[in-house]
């Protein structure tokens, strides 16, 4: 086991993960900038080191800053969390050059999973369904309006690297393609330093999915089942649950199996998300793998008992899966709320500021709160405007559900505007309550 872990990344996924290293005994260096020097998270490390500004770009997304901190504070492994250099493979491998272990999958296998359109071939060649669109990355919009032709509008242009809704845009009719292909090629440019995009058609009514799967150096792997992900605001996710009210039990277990297959005959090692399209009609369509721990990693958590950034840890020190798939114990049903400084009103507006006051939600059993905020703390204008995810957790789904508006309720966060009313109007809509929802519904919830 590693004795040193660098957390590179910050706010509540860097916390979480301090919380795992002091469960296993390890020390932990956490990285930050100055906006985020004297942040609550920082105070639960062995060490801090000061990246520099507060601009992603000079500080959490300096890998050259990052690995001298490892090596200034003899770490012997980096855990990068989610966002920032999670999904690099180039990162990965400067990792590996440095002797310092990158606790996620390997720099190869962020590569070719991390590419979209690789992704998509690779998954194809496992037998797995893919969305009509085409097979690589487009050579540019003439080739693009071609294939929408063939598949039929609407479709959806995509960046293949990166992720969180950057570098996507739909198109209705051919004659929207130019601009949209023009627009997401920059965002994705911006975003992620590569503005390949790819075609898929959009399938109407559909609902998100996504697998969780753990692999190990020695070819073993498991599947911790789904989380439906339908609930979304510009393409990000906002609540995920677990199981899906969309999913038959003979599904997710058989497409459960197949994913876990896939990714360990693909070398694919530690933790990875398997996603898919469910159209109305039930079919799964394979969209991408991300190639990291999820936002929404704690609606596992919740249902299995197994903590996934521990797993990761241990992966990563070439220990064993612990737990085989006939081992796992699957309970109730989880929810996660994602509690964001937005202004619902203004399209969802980051709005950084002042939390001038702050209650966390009931602690009542079967509810977890996962943040880094407190009362006083300013959310700085660079970063994600998630404040915290509330997890609730209950026998039944109708349980959660009850439980998760009787946390919301006591949820008090001032100074800044959230997205905490939000999900009480959602948990108030009658498709919601009853399972009946996909990737539209927040929308027609919005009017």
């Amino acid at each position: 086991m590693f004795r040193r872990i660098l957390v590179a990344n910050r706010g509540e996924i860097a916390a979480r993960i301090l919380r795992a290293c002091e469960a296993l005994g390890i020390e932990s260096v956490v990285v930050h900038s100055d906006a985020d020097r004297g942040a609550p998270w920082l105070g639960s490390a062995t060490k801090t080191v000061c990246l520099g500004p507060g601009r992603p770009s000079d500080s959490y997304l300096n890998a050259s800053a990052v690995l001298q901190a490892a090596e200034q504070t003899e770490c012997q492994a980096l855990h990068p969390g989610y966002g920032f250099l999670a999904e690099s493979g180039v990162f990965a491998a400067r990792c590996e050059q440095q002797g310092l272990t990158f606790i996620g999958p390997g720099a190869a296998a962020i590569r070719k999973m991390g590419d979209k359109a690789s992704a998509k071939r690779t998954m194809a060649d496992h037998g797995l369904d893919t969305i009509p669109g085409s097979a690589g990355i487009l050579d540019d919009v003439a080739e693009a309006r071609g294939i929408a032709d063939d598949v039929g509008y609407p479709v959806f242009l995509k960046a293949t690297a990166g992720g969180g809704g950057k570098g996507m845009r739909r198109c209705d009719r051919p004659d929207q393609l130019d601009t949209a292909f023009a627009e997401a090629s920059l965002e994705a440019r911006n975003a992620f330093g590569d503005p390949s995009l790819y075609l898929e058609k959009l399938i109407e009514g559909g609902r998100h999915i996504e697998f969780q799967v753990l692999c190990d150096a020695y070819g073993n792997a498991i599947h911790l089942r789904e989380r439906d992900c339908s609930i979304q605001r510009n393409n990000q996710k906002l609540i995920e649950e677990s199981p899906s009210p969309g999913l038959a039990d003979d599904d997710r277990s058989r497409v459960g199996d197949h994913v876990a297959r896939a990714l360990a005959s693909s070398g694919y090692v530690n933790a990875g998300t398997v996603e898919f399209l469910q159209e109305p009609g039930g079919a799964l369509y394979f969209m991408e793998v991300n190639a990291r721990l999820q936002v929404e990693h704690p609606v596992t958590e919740m249902i299995t008992g197994v903590d996934l950034v521990e797993q990761q840890i241990r992966v990563a020190a070439n220990e064993p899966l612990a737990i085989t798939q006939d081992e796992l114990r699957f309970q109730g049903h989880a929810i996660e709320f994602r509690i964001n400084a937005e202004d619902v009103d203004a399209g969802f507006r980051p709005d950084p500021g002042v939390i001038s006051r702050f209650i966390a939600p009931n602690g009542s059993a079967g509810v977890r709160w996962d943040s880094a905020v407190r009362e006083g703390y300013r959310i700085p204008p660079w970063y994600d405007s998630m404040i915290g995810k509330l997890i609730v957790h209950a026998a039944t789904r109708d349980a959660a559900l009850e439980r998760g508006a009787s946390a919301l309720d006591s949820l008090v966060i001032e100074g800044v505007r959230t997205t905490v009313a939000l999900h009480r109007r959602i948990l108030d809509d009658d498709a919601f309550r009853a399972g009946r929802y996909d990737l539209n519904r927040l929308t027609e919830i919005l009017g």
